[in-house]
């Protein structure tokens, strides 16, 4: 479904697009009388969210790779501001006045994107090489501080440097494999494998509580049973909570209970009575494979932000080191949980409840093939056959996290919930039923509240999510984005 045409996108990976100016800075430490410089933190968001489509790494390393690059672009433009200090070096970077200037930023800024994205997503250095040529800069490799390059580059490593070791197993030193962010603490499923197009006998449910792994066919025709996506992550150092577990709710529903039981029987409702503009709901929130990935969407929506409110690149550099490291947060919240509950996904949960009843569902045809009598074994989520469920455990909601987060730091940076943005989904796009909408359909956001509250619901409606865990997921992200806001906010007032 093409549903980012709503959006302002440069192309990077596509044709050359104009670089808007930004004019003069609003921080003091720029002249107004240079030429206006381009919005490289845009840019360059824009290159890493093209790179995080070709790389399709799992949600919670996409938040932290997002967090690193806007994390190294701040921190290199810290050197230039008056008062702000990086995370990394402080104020030991910091340029004389007579070097504050709106290019000596820029420089910095880029230096220290391309060296990140490179470090987080090397297969794809192409996007970050096509990012410098059309600013006109070229690759350095000086570490002298009294060039822009060189502030760029040291910015840049330390971050690195001190991430090289942060628990996420970036370089996979942590595994005899050597694979790039593998698990290190040996975790397994309690329960085996189920084939989602089959039915479900109840013998696959020694732990009908926990997560199962699925085995489906992908987009490319491979039959997978993929393993939990990062399950070591509650040991990545956070950016502003005190520990993983920090946030971490109360119990979900327990096996046995009226409420374990209710809770499927929701989700089974829910999908019979879909409307259209909830499946679409479904689908445009899923952000599954080939997109940007819950993470990444509010990324898009600040730079609709920083469209809308004309930001300059002082501005820019701020929404982004402060939402990025928020979304991380959220995400390292949420993995905690997930690995410490270890809970079951809708798709496990409602089999095992109907497995010898005869309830409606979608059947071998999918969602296309509407509402049929089926077996409670071999019941369906609303999405595509090609990627059914996520993998990893159901509580508690990382998209939930990640948009209440995004939502938080976008309601505390503009000091308004307004968001007034909409996106059109185009007629008969829809990925798991190419029926709909049968008209283009608009869904619209007057808040950011709206927007997150519509993000959490989505999962629901597409059978991925009960609603315990999107609550608590919301309650995670809304927290973690509190805090995330206020320690960047301190970093650039120079009181961190």
């Amino acid at each position: 479904m093409k549903r980012r045409d709503f959006l302002r996108i440069s192309a990077i990976s596509g044709t050359a697009a104009a670089l808007p100016g930004c004019g003069g800075s609003d921080s003091g430490t720029g002249s107004v009388a240079e030429a206006p410089q381009p919005k490289v933190v845009v840019l360059w968001n824009t290159a890493a969210l093209a790179a995080v489509r070709d790389a399709k790494p799992g949600p919670p390393m996409v938040a932290r790779s997002l967090a690193i690059i806007h994390t190294a672009i701040y921190d290199a433009w810290a050197a230039y501001d008056a008062v702000a200090i990086g995370t990394r070096l402080r104020g030991a970077l910091r340029r004389p006045e007579a070097e504050r200037t709106a290019l000596n930023k820029v420089k910095a800024m880029s230096q220290a994107a391309y060296v990140a994205c490179l470090n987080q997503f090397p297969a794809q250095k192409a996007i970050f090489d096509k990012a410098m040529s059309q600013l006109g800069f070229s690759v350095s490799a000086s570490f002298d501080p009294a060039q822009p390059e060189g502030i760029g580059n040291l910015a840049a490593q330390a971050v690195i440097d001190f991430r090289r070791g942060d628990g996420s197993n970036q370089d996979g030193s942590l595994t005899a494999s050597g694979t790039a962010y593998a698990d290190y603490t040996g975790y397994a499923p309690v329960n085996p494998a189920t084939v989602f197009t089959g039915t479900t006998p109840m013998s696959s449910f020694p732990a009908p509580d926990h997560w199962q792994p699925l085995t489906f066919t992908d987009a490319a025709g491979v039959t997978r049973t993929p393993g939990f996506i990062a399950p070591h992550w509650r040991h990545v150092v956070p950016f502003a909570m005190t520990s993983s577990s920090q946030f971490r709710p109360g119990p979900p529903a327990a096996l046995n209970t009226p409420a374990f039981t209710a809770q499927a029987q929701q989700i089974v409702d829910l999908l019979i009575n879909l409307t259209e503009k909830q499946k679409c709901i479904a689908e445009y929130w899923a952000d599954g494979p080939n997109s940007e990935l819950p993470p990444g969407h509010w990324n898009l929506f600040a730079q609709v932000i920083s469209e809308r409110d004309k930001h300059d690149n002082d501005k820019d550099v701020r929404l982004f080191f402060a939402l990025t490291n928020a979304v991380f947060d959220a995400g390292i919240a949420t993995w905690e949980c997930k690995r410490f509950y270890d809970y079951v996904r809708p798709i496990s949960a409602i089999r095992y409840l109907f497995n010898s009843q005869t309830i409606k569902g979608y059947g071998a045809g999918g969602p296309p093939a509407g509402l049929v009598d089926i077996s409670g074994s071999g019941w369906r989520p609303f999405q595509r056959d090609t990627f059914p469920t996520p993998p990893f455990a159901e509580y508690t909601s990382g998209h939930s996290a990640f948009s209440a987060a995004g939502a938080e730091v976008l309601r505390s940076f503009t000091s308004s919930d307004a968001f007034g943005h909409s996106a059109t989904i185009p007629a008969r796009s829809l990925i798991a039923d190419n029926s709909l909408p049968a008209a283009p359909l608009t869904l619209s956001w007057a808040t950011f509240t709206e927007a997150m509250e519509e993000a959490g619901m989505s999962r629901l409606y597409g059978g991925i999510h009960f609603a315990d865990g999107n609550n608590a997921g919301k309650d995670i992200g809304k927290k973690t984005g509190a805090q995330a806001f206020a320690k960047a906010r301190r970093y650039w007032e120079g009181t961190a």
